[in-house]
Protein backbone atom coordinates (compact mmCIF):
# COMPACT_ATOMS: atom_id res chain seq x y z
CA UNK A 1 0.00 0.00 0.00
CA UNK A 2 2.98 2.24 -0.47
CA UNK A 3 2.74 4.44 -3.20
CA UNK A 4 5.86 6.18 -5.58
CA UNK A 5 6.16 10.14 -6.19
CA UNK A 6 6.85 11.96 -9.25
CA UNK A 7 7.80 15.87 -9.13
CA UNK A 8 8.28 18.19 -5.93
CA UNK A 9 7.23 20.91 -4.11
CA UNK A 10 8.78 24.25 -4.93
CA UNK A 11 7.71 27.81 -3.46
CA UNK A 12 6.81 30.68 -5.71
CA UNK A 13 5.87 28.36 -8.80
CA UNK A 14 3.48 25.71 -10.12
CA UNK A 15 4.28 21.96 -9.69
CA UNK A 16 2.84 18.84 -10.71
CA UNK A 17 2.74 16.04 -8.36
CA UNK A 18 1.70 12.34 -10.11
CA UNK A 19 1.35 9.73 -7.08
CA UNK A 20 0.95 6.14 -8.00
CA UNK A 21 0.19 2.82 -5.72
CA UNK A 22 3.41 0.44 -5.79
CA UNK A 23 1.10 -2.59 -5.64
CA UNK A 24 0.25 -2.04 -9.54
CA UNK A 25 2.04 -4.44 -11.47
CA UNK A 26 4.41 -3.68 -14.06
CA UNK A 27 3.74 -4.05 -17.66
CA UNK A 28 7.31 -5.39 -18.28
CA UNK A 29 8.95 -7.90 -16.07
CA UNK A 30 12.67 -7.29 -17.27
CA UNK A 31 15.24 -6.21 -15.36
CA UNK A 32 15.48 -3.14 -14.72
CA UNK A 33 19.10 -1.74 -16.20
CA UNK A 34 21.06 1.59 -16.12
CA UNK A 35 20.42 4.22 -19.32
CA UNK A 36 22.32 6.60 -20.48
CA UNK A 37 20.80 9.39 -18.78
CA UNK A 38 22.50 10.53 -15.97
CA UNK A 39 20.34 9.21 -12.61
CA UNK A 40 17.69 7.60 -14.47
CA UNK A 41 16.57 3.41 -14.62
CA UNK A 42 14.88 1.99 -16.85
CA UNK A 43 11.83 -0.52 -15.66
CA UNK A 44 12.24 -2.71 -19.50
CA UNK A 45 10.92 -0.70 -22.01
CA UNK A 46 7.18 -1.15 -21.09
CA UNK A 47 4.99 1.28 -18.93
CA UNK A 48 6.09 0.72 -15.54
CA UNK A 49 2.25 0.25 -14.10
CA UNK A 50 -0.92 0.90 -15.92
CA UNK A 51 -2.46 4.23 -16.82
CA UNK A 52 0.78 6.19 -17.49
CA UNK A 53 3.25 5.81 -20.32
CA UNK A 54 6.41 6.21 -18.26
CA UNK A 55 9.32 3.43 -19.11
CA UNK A 56 11.87 4.55 -16.11
CA UNK A 57 12.58 5.91 -12.82
CA UNK A 58 14.23 8.59 -12.02
CA UNK A 59 16.37 9.11 -8.36
CA UNK A 60 16.03 12.87 -8.84
CA UNK A 61 13.39 15.32 -10.27
CA UNK A 62 13.28 15.73 -13.41
CA UNK A 63 10.81 18.50 -14.91
CA UNK A 64 9.89 18.58 -18.93
CA UNK A 65 7.91 20.56 -21.06
CA UNK A 66 7.02 17.50 -23.54
CA UNK A 67 8.33 14.38 -24.58
CA UNK A 68 7.19 11.11 -25.28
CA UNK A 69 8.61 9.57 -21.77
CA UNK A 70 8.57 11.58 -18.60
CA UNK A 71 10.58 9.91 -15.60
CA UNK A 72 9.40 8.82 -12.42
CA UNK A 73 10.70 10.47 -9.77
CA UNK A 74 11.50 7.92 -6.78
CA UNK A 75 14.01 7.53 -3.67
CA UNK A 76 12.59 4.22 -2.24
CA UNK A 77 13.29 0.66 -3.91
CA UNK A 78 10.17 -2.09 -4.05
CA UNK A 79 12.06 -3.34 -0.99
CA UNK A 80 11.80 -0.08 1.15
CA UNK A 81 15.67 1.03 1.14
CA UNK A 82 16.19 4.51 0.41
CA UNK A 83 18.65 5.49 -2.30
CA UNK A 84 22.37 5.39 -1.20
CA UNK A 85 22.63 8.72 0.05
CA UNK A 86 19.23 9.57 0.21
CA UNK A 87 18.63 10.60 4.16
CA UNK A 88 15.11 10.16 5.84
CA UNK A 89 13.66 13.16 5.17
CA UNK A 90 11.57 12.77 8.78
CA UNK A 91 12.52 12.14 12.20
CA UNK A 92 11.12 8.11 13.54
CA UNK A 93 8.70 10.07 15.59
CA UNK A 94 7.20 11.45 12.67
CA UNK A 95 7.54 8.28 10.95
CA UNK A 96 5.47 6.78 13.66
CA UNK A 97 3.09 9.24 13.56
CA UNK A 98 2.21 9.13 10.03
CA UNK A 99 2.17 5.51 10.26
CA UNK A 100 -0.17 5.33 13.11
CA UNK A 101 -2.50 7.70 10.79
CA UNK A 102 -2.19 5.39 7.63
CA UNK A 103 -3.48 2.61 9.83
CA UNK A 104 -6.10 4.97 11.19
CA UNK A 105 -7.35 5.59 7.98
CA UNK A 106 -7.59 2.43 7.05
CA UNK A 107 -9.28 1.11 9.97
CA UNK A 108 -12.02 3.91 9.84
CA UNK A 109 -12.63 3.15 6.06
CA UNK A 110 -13.58 -0.42 7.10
CA UNK A 111 -16.02 0.76 9.44
CA UNK A 112 -17.90 3.26 7.33
CA UNK A 113 -17.97 0.92 4.56
CA UNK A 114 -19.59 -1.54 6.47
CA UNK A 115 -22.31 0.97 7.85
CA UNK A 116 -23.08 1.79 4.06
CA UNK A 117 -23.05 -1.72 3.57
CA UNK A 118 -25.74 -1.83 5.97
CA UNK A 119 -27.76 0.74 5.21
CA UNK A 120 -26.84 2.69 8.32
CA UNK A 121 -25.40 5.47 6.02
CA UNK A 122 -26.70 6.48 2.27
CA UNK A 123 -23.08 7.07 1.07
CA UNK A 124 -19.30 6.01 1.47
CA UNK A 125 -15.94 6.61 -0.27
CA UNK A 126 -12.65 4.75 0.85
CA UNK A 127 -9.21 5.65 0.78
CA UNK A 128 -7.96 1.69 0.97
CA UNK A 129 -4.47 1.72 -0.67
CA UNK A 130 -3.77 5.42 -0.69
CA UNK A 131 -3.06 6.30 2.84
CA UNK A 132 0.85 7.02 2.47
CA UNK A 133 -0.35 9.19 -0.32
CA UNK A 134 -2.86 11.10 1.57
CA UNK A 135 -1.02 11.47 5.39
CA UNK A 136 2.47 11.72 3.49
CA UNK A 137 2.00 14.63 1.49
CA UNK A 138 -0.20 15.80 3.67
CA UNK A 139 2.86 16.16 6.01
CA UNK A 140 4.76 17.34 3.83
CA UNK A 141 3.10 20.53 3.75
CA UNK A 142 2.75 23.60 6.84
CA UNK A 143 0.08 24.21 8.53
CA UNK A 144 -0.88 27.82 6.45
CA UNK A 145 -0.94 25.78 3.66
CA UNK A 146 -4.39 25.83 1.99
CA UNK A 147 -5.91 22.36 1.04
CA UNK A 148 -8.67 21.84 -1.72
CA UNK A 149 -8.92 17.90 -1.21
CA UNK A 150 -11.32 15.75 -3.30
CA UNK A 151 -13.13 12.93 -1.35
CA UNK A 152 -10.00 10.19 -0.69
CA UNK A 153 -8.01 12.22 1.42
CA UNK A 154 -9.03 11.10 4.79
CA UNK A 155 -5.55 10.82 6.14
CA UNK A 156 -4.57 14.34 4.94
CA UNK A 157 -7.65 15.07 6.98
CA UNK A 158 -6.46 13.21 10.08
CA UNK A 159 -2.88 14.65 9.87
CA UNK A 160 -5.05 18.42 9.94
CA UNK A 161 -6.60 17.19 13.49
CA UNK A 162 -9.97 15.64 12.02
CA UNK A 163 -11.74 13.73 15.20
CA UNK A 164 -13.63 10.35 14.78
CA UNK A 165 -16.34 12.08 16.62
CA UNK A 166 -16.44 14.81 13.66
CA UNK A 167 -16.13 12.08 11.23
CA UNK A 168 -19.51 9.85 12.89
CA UNK A 169 -21.07 13.19 12.79
CA UNK A 170 -20.51 14.11 9.20
CA UNK A 171 -21.57 10.79 7.97
CA UNK A 172 -24.33 10.14 10.18
CA UNK A 173 -25.40 14.17 9.50
CA UNK A 174 -26.21 14.57 13.04
CA UNK A 175 -26.52 18.32 14.47
CA UNK A 176 -22.94 17.94 15.30
CA UNK A 177 -22.15 17.74 11.72
CA UNK A 178 -20.51 21.27 10.62
CA UNK A 179 -22.88 21.39 7.23
CA UNK A 180 -25.77 20.36 9.72
CA UNK A 181 -26.72 17.16 7.48
CA UNK A 182 -27.40 18.89 4.42
CA UNK A 183 -24.22 17.37 2.48
CA UNK A 184 -23.37 14.23 1.48
CA UNK A 185 -21.39 11.67 3.68
CA UNK A 186 -17.57 11.92 3.56
CA UNK A 187 -17.53 15.64 2.94
CA UNK A 188 -15.56 16.97 5.26
CA UNK A 189 -13.91 20.10 6.10
CA UNK A 190 -11.82 22.11 8.40
CA UNK A 191 -11.89 25.56 7.44
CA UNK A 192 -10.18 26.41 10.77
CA UNK A 193 -6.82 24.59 9.76
CA UNK A 194 -6.83 25.73 6.16
CA UNK A 195 -9.21 22.89 4.33
CA UNK A 196 -11.98 23.53 2.28
CA UNK A 197 -15.12 21.79 2.22
CA UNK A 198 -14.88 18.71 -0.14
CA UNK A 199 -16.71 19.42 -3.52
CA UNK A 200 -19.20 16.61 -4.61
CA UNK A 201 -19.03 17.71 -8.20
CA UNK A 202 -15.82 16.18 -9.85
CA UNK A 203 -12.50 18.67 -10.11
CA UNK A 204 -14.75 21.47 -9.50
CA UNK A 205 -11.89 22.52 -6.52
CA UNK A 206 -9.00 21.92 -9.15
CA UNK A 207 -9.50 25.59 -11.18
CA UNK A 208 -10.17 27.30 -6.98
CA UNK A 209 -6.86 26.31 -5.98
CA UNK A 210 -4.92 28.44 -8.15
CA UNK A 211 -7.22 31.19 -7.70
CA UNK A 212 -6.42 30.86 -3.93
CA UNK A 213 -2.20 30.55 -4.96
CA UNK A 214 -2.17 33.78 -7.12
CA UNK A 215 -3.51 35.67 -4.34
CA UNK A 216 -0.82 34.06 -2.04
CA UNK A 217 2.01 35.61 -4.30
CA UNK A 218 0.56 38.63 -4.55
CA UNK A 219 0.69 39.33 -1.33
CA UNK A 220 4.11 37.74 -1.29
CA UNK A 221 2.46 35.10 1.62
CA UNK A 222 5.28 32.24 1.93
CA UNK A 223 2.71 29.08 1.55
CA UNK A 224 0.61 27.32 -1.15
CA UNK A 225 -2.42 26.49 -2.35
CA UNK A 226 -2.91 22.47 -2.63
CA UNK A 227 -5.39 20.62 -4.99
CA UNK A 228 -6.16 17.10 -4.74
CA UNK A 229 -7.55 15.29 -7.77
CA UNK A 230 -7.55 11.52 -9.34
CA UNK A 231 -6.93 10.68 -12.61
CA UNK A 232 -10.17 10.92 -14.01
CA UNK A 233 -10.79 14.12 -12.54
CA UNK A 234 -7.66 15.15 -14.86
CA UNK A 235 -9.58 14.88 -17.87
CA UNK A 236 -12.16 17.09 -16.97
CA UNK A 237 -11.93 21.04 -18.32
CA UNK A 238 -11.42 22.32 -14.82
CA UNK A 239 -8.34 20.47 -14.53
CA UNK A 240 -6.44 22.35 -17.65
CA UNK A 241 -8.09 25.56 -17.02
CA UNK A 242 -6.32 25.81 -12.97
CA UNK A 243 -3.08 24.14 -14.57
CA UNK A 244 -3.06 26.63 -17.55
CA UNK A 245 -3.99 29.63 -15.10
CA UNK A 246 -1.62 28.61 -12.31
CA UNK A 247 1.50 28.29 -15.20
CA UNK A 248 0.36 31.53 -16.97
CA UNK A 249 0.23 33.95 -13.53
CA UNK A 250 3.26 32.05 -11.64
CA UNK A 251 0.05 30.81 -9.48
CA UNK A 252 1.82 29.43 -5.71
CA UNK A 253 -0.15 26.29 -6.39
CA UNK A 254 0.67 22.38 -5.96
CA UNK A 255 -1.18 20.06 -7.76
CA UNK A 256 -1.36 16.67 -6.29
CA UNK A 257 -2.99 14.04 -9.20
CA UNK A 258 -3.46 10.67 -7.70
CA UNK A 259 -3.24 8.28 -10.90
CA UNK A 260 -5.33 4.98 -8.57
CA UNK A 261 -6.94 3.61 -11.41
CA UNK A 262 -10.45 4.63 -10.71
CA UNK A 263 -12.48 7.61 -12.67
CA UNK A 264 -15.84 8.38 -12.59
Amino acid sequence: RGWRLAGHRTRGRCEWLVLAPRSCRPFSSAVPSKSEEEDTVFGGGSPLFKGIFSTHWSTKPKFRRSGPDFPIFRVMSEGGKLTEGVPLPFSVEKGLKMYELMVRSSVYDSFFSTMQRQGRISFYLTNFGEEAASVGSAAALSDEDKVWPQYRELGMFLWRGLTPQEMCDQNIGNEGDRSKGRNLQVHYSLLEKNVECVSACLSTQIPQAPGAGYAFKLDGEDRVSVAYFGDGAASEGDALTALNFAAVFGSQTLFICRNNGFAI
